[in-house]
């Protein structure tokens, strides 16, 4: 994140990095290495970046106050052989994150899942391996209590509908779901909306799933995960096509409330 807010800066400044080099003291590999996070960003170079970028002191406290947060030890570590290097990358940002917009057409976020539907949709997939999905499902339960328990994040979730009626485990297992859903609306920190066909056409239609989070003490970043990695949109100038989508699919989808009636409807199917 630091880096990302680095090289934008240079280029509002119109600074090449041999420039900045001049400007700055600082050599033109380390700054290359400083903006792709290659290495941790110290604060005084941070700080000398900045204000050679014309940045006010806000922005340089901002960025410098961040830089510490890699000294933080990740919660995620007991669960480290178990999670991909590129989705270490996301939970680590998320844990950073003050607000969490997802779109998922056809699979409930792992944020809101039950443990038993966890442990169903895990084992059905094929994708961990099977003496490791007791571990990919705990790792998934710490992860999704920073949500439930420590209310920390604010987290908005578009749910297509065929996420819901995908045949997960047993009845019972559904049902449990669908319930705990139920739960997670009445939370003050989470807005969960449906997408139905019925709803109509939105800027979604093909995208697919996408995460957009927002942080306090940097620009927001959408993520996109793939079947074997992920990228990260993180220039200031394509982030804003995320947000407008997001935008569009809370203004198509079902209110919070219709959604909630829906998903009860559901539970009386099953």
């Amino acid at each position: 994140m630091i880096g990302v807010e680095l090289s934008a800066y240079r280029k509002q400044a119109g600074l090449t990095l041999a420039e900045l080099a001049t400007e700055t003291g600082i050599t033109k590999p380390k700054l290359g290495h400083m903006e792709s996070g290659r290495y941790q960003q110290h604060p005084d170079d941070i700080a000398a970046v900045l204000r050679a970028c014309g940045a006010d002191g806000r922005a340089v406290d901002r960025l410098a106050s961040l830089s510490g947060r890699g000294d933080s030890k990740s919660w995620w570590a007991p669960w480290a052989h178990v999670v991909p290097d590129w989705f270490k990358t996301f939970v680590g940002l998320e844990g950073l994150a003050e607000s969490e917009f997802t779109y998922q057409p056809m699979a409930l976020p792992g944020l809101m899942q039950t443990e038993e539907y966890a442990q169903a949709i895990t084992a059905a997939t094929g994708f961990v391996r099977g003496n490791h999905n007791e571990r990919f499902v705990s790792f998934r339960l710490a992860r999704s209590q920073r949500v439930t328990e420590a209310a920390s994040l604010n987290l908005h979730a578009v749910i297509g509908e065929a996420a819901l009626r995908l045949a997960v485990g047993s009845r019972e297992i559904r049902r449990a779901q669908y319930e705990y859903l139920v739960e997670l609306a009445e939370r003050p920190n989470i807005t969960l909306q449906v997408l139905r066909p019925e709803c109509g056409p939105h800027d979604a239609g093909g995208t697919g799933q996408f995460v957009v989070l927002s942080f306090s003490e940097a620009r927001p970043i959408a993520y996109v995960e793939h079947l074997d990695g992920a990228i990260y949109v993180q220039d200031p100038d394509d982030v804003p096509a995320y947000t407008l989508v997001a935008d569009n699919l809370q203004h198509v989808a079902l209110e919070p409330a219709e959604s909630v009636g829906f998903i009860k409807a559901l539970m009386s199917e099953t």
